[in-house]
């Protein structure tokens, strides 16, 4: 109601306060909201100076968009393969695609709610080498790696508030976090057709604004955030901790990396599990698989895909990797049934 009173439907001051929240719960130095996860990415990859035939090297385990977004923007993607035991590139990975690929930019995705555990080192790695490196942080908002903010030390990191999200929208928004002004204020024009006046374009942009009622929603979800994310991790280590079934190994987020509870993971013999996942669905507990496929390996990706390196490992969690049930405020009794249900599974 205030807003239609007000007349504020794109932009406004409740988008300005949305940004400085989000700023300060993120501790990063400027933060923006856009229209989605996606446009933030491609919004990155523009601001931070990557252009048409770049080379962007890219996780093969992540969300299409990741891939997507460096094909919008004219670059060409290249695909690492991720580890085994953490499911995130390595710094190995990351050394071997540089010295083979010589790439415009890395984008680091942060899967599951927690941080790549090797994100300091490739860091310096992408600084030392002149590698413009771009952190997809869609499920990583309230992570902290080595006891700081992840999305607040990252020199340029994107976020998705799509409604899924630890902190979503009721419908569709992202955010893009810099640490440099120039960046910064350019990733701003772009964000509004290029403008630098209203009816002055100094740059080709698109329209990626933020509605000032998503950003409404956002500003009071906030306020419950960090207790939302209490809940979940509460809810993951209770896994962890009570199933006991030989058949998931419950794979846990680095010793140096606080999760933020967005996603229980688990792998299995990617033989068994389609068995498992009827035995989920026969007792009413729902389930994820997150991701089913390897980027490389998508159909969308034969036609622009510049080159991989690949071990089998991205392959091989698509195969291997369930999501049990986790969400906010979720009942005791709820998790309880979880874990008694996958302890009974024979």
């Amino acid at each position: 109601a205030e807003l239609i009173k007000n007349g504020h439907f794109v932009g406004g001051p409740v988008v300005g306060q949305f940004e400085t929240a989000l700023k300060d719960y993120t501790k990063s130095a400027h933060a923006l909201g856009c229209a989605n996860g996606t446009d933030a990415i491609q919004l990155a990859l523009r601001a931070a100076g990557v252009n048409k035939n770049d080379k962007v090297i890219i996780p093969d385990m992540t969300f299409w968009a990741t891939f997507e977004a460096v094909v919008n923007v004219g670059a060409v993607p290249y695909t690492l393969d991720v580890s085994r035991e953490t499911l995130h590139l390595t710094l190995a990975s990351v050394k071997e695609g540089i010295e083979k690929f010589n790439p415009k930019a890395l984008i680091l995705v942060h899967l599951y709610g927690w941080a790549c555990p090797e994100t300091m080192e490739i860091r310096k790695l992408c600084q030392d080498k002149g590698v413009v490196l771009i952190e997809d942080c869609a499920q990583a908002i309230g992570t902290k790696v080595n006891g700081e903010s992840l999305i607040g030390t990252a020199a340029v990191a994107t976020t998705s508030f799509y409604p899924a999200k630890v902190l979503g929208a009721s419908g569709d928004a992202g955010g893009v976090f810099f640490q440099d002004a120039k960046v910064a204020k350019d990733c701003q024009i772009l964000i509004n057709h290029g403008r630098i006046s209203h009816y002055e374009h100094g740059m080709i942009g698109w329209n990626s604004r933020l509605g000032a009622y998503e950003a409404m929603f956002m500003l009071e979800s906030l306020k419950h955030l960090d207790a939302k994310l209490e809940s979940r991790r509460k809810v993951c280590a209770r896994y962890r901790a009570e199933i006991k079934h030989p058949a998931l190994k419950f794979i846990a987020p680095a010793n140096n990396v606080w999760e933020n509870g967005y996603l229980s993971v688990a792998v299995m013999d990617p033989q068994s599990r389609p068995a498992f996942g009827e035995y989920l669905k026969s007792k009413d507990i729902g389930f994820g698989m997150i991701y089913p496929g390897a980027m490389s390996e998508q159909p969308g990706a034969k036609d622009f895909l510049g080159g991989k390196i690949s071990h089998g490992h991205a392959d091989w969690v698509a195969k291997s990797v369930i999501n049990l049930p986790c969400f906010a405020y979720m009942k005791p009794e709820e998790v309880d049934y979880v874990i008694q249900t996958v302890n009974s599974y024979k």
